[in-house]
């Protein structure tokens, strides 16, 4: 009868103390004003930034031009490279002026037409104009190069067309095959969505490993810790309201991205179940934060934190496939990626919210993102008991 009277009372006793431990959790946290600006700067600005101030699509490229021949056919081409894609930035005298201002990075594409161009096509001789491109910005060059030999193969189909009798948008006696392709999950293919939902999970894994771990090393600095260990609070009591609360204003400040800037103004779609993607995220959070706890076992104050932050962060978010396919990978860094939290997330993430998808399809995921959340915090814990004791 005794020990069911104090079975109760036990429980009782544990759920107050987890409340208590995580109210002050969040009161030291939101004493942090720089870390609080900070924070609602990330999810709100930043993700807004992102989603409307990047992008890897070709848009007011600059533009110069050598024309050798000055003719309507030269004209006409030049004039074929226009806005948004192309700006055009004047003509140059000599070759090398342009290939000075590529040089310089005032332009990205040098458009060289030869002399005799228009003769040329008139008698139907094989004509060539160059395109010199600067490709330092990678995707921006090569789209420049795509777009570029897009706009003279037109020309030239149209101009052969002409000379063949043919009005110029008359293909019905060519043979021809047609593309009819559908986009799915992205019809609009809104680079913004794709931006603003990186830059959600990017902040999100920061703030994940970042802020249980501050809160570990800030009790050790002000020498709370042993104060915390001294008294009826066991290791567990004592990481894991910290994991809840961090994980608490983490859910928040996803929340407030979601619906204030991603649905609000990219107007990205939920297409799956919102409640399964908060439990999705909730399960993430908590496994960045065993990464975070085995962080502070580490550092011995914050600064030392934030740069293991940094330390951590710049792999996995390489190897989480948000930035680079994994199709593009070599395959030891794709089995590589097996090991980042974030790779997995991102699955779960895009599948619920662009694909509509539930477990059914992200289970392999779902039961990654475990195996490695228990690993991590079962570490991070046993790590803490190991120091302390």
């Amino acid at each position: 009868m005794t020990s069911t009277v104090h079975a109760p009372m036990f429980q009782t006793v544990w759920w107050r103390r987890l409340v208590v431990m995580i109210t002050k959790e969040l009161r030291q946290l939101f004493r942090d004003k720089a870390l609080i600006g900070f924070f609602f700067w990330a999810f709100i600005m930043d993700v807004y930034l992102a989603g409307s101030g990047t992008s890897m699509q070709l848009v007011n490229a600059g533009m110069v031009v050598h024309d050798a021949d000055h003719s309507v056919a030269s004209r006409e081409l030049i004039h074929r490279f226009h806005l948004p894609y192309f700006r055009f930035d004047g003509e140059v005298a000599h070759p090398d002026e342009g290939v000075r201002r590529l040089d310089f990075g005032d332009v990205v594409v040098l458009l060289n037409i030869p002399p005799r161009f228009q003769e040329s096509l008139a008698s139907g001789e094989a004509t060539a104009v160059q395109m010199q491109v600067a490709a330092t910005h990678s995707p921006q060059g090569l789209s420049a190069a795509s777009y570029g030999a897009r706009i003279v193969g037109e020309f030239g189909r149209e101009v052969s067309a002409r000379a063949m009798g043919m009005a110029a948008n008359d293909n019905l006696s060519l043979p021809i095959v047609r593309s009819d392709h559908r986009i799915w999950y992205n019809p609009n293919q809104d680079e913004s969505w794709f931006m603003s939902i990186s830059e959600v999970l990017t902040i999100t894994t920061i703030f994940s490993v970042l802020l249980p771990a501050a809160a570990l090393v800030r009790e050790r600095e002000r020498g709370t810790v042993e104060q915390l260990l001294v008294s009826p609070l066991t290791p567990f009591q004592i990481m894991f309201p910290k994991v809840v609360a961090m994980t608490l204003v983490i859910l928040a400040g996803t929340a407030m991205s979601l619906f204030g800037i991603l649905h609000g103004i990219f107007n990205v779609p939920m297409k799956g179940s919102l409640l399964l993607y908060f439990v999705m995220m909730t399960l993430y959070v908590f496994t960045m934060a065993g990464l975070g706890l085995v962080a502070a076992t580490i550092a011995t104050n914050q600064a030392q934190v934030s740069l293991m932050t940094i330390l951590v962060m710049a792999p996995m978010i390489t190897l989480s496939g948000t930035w680079t396919p994994p199709e593009a990978m070599p395959v030891w860094l794709r089995d590589m990626m097996l090991l980042s939290p974030l790779h997995h997330f991102v699955t779960i993430s895009y599948g619920i919210q662009l694909k509509g998808v539930g477990l059914n399809i992200l289970w392999p995921s779902v039961l990654a993102m475990l195996a490695l959340g228990s690993s991590l915090f079962g570490f991070g814990i046993w790590r803490f008991r190991r120091q302390f004791n």
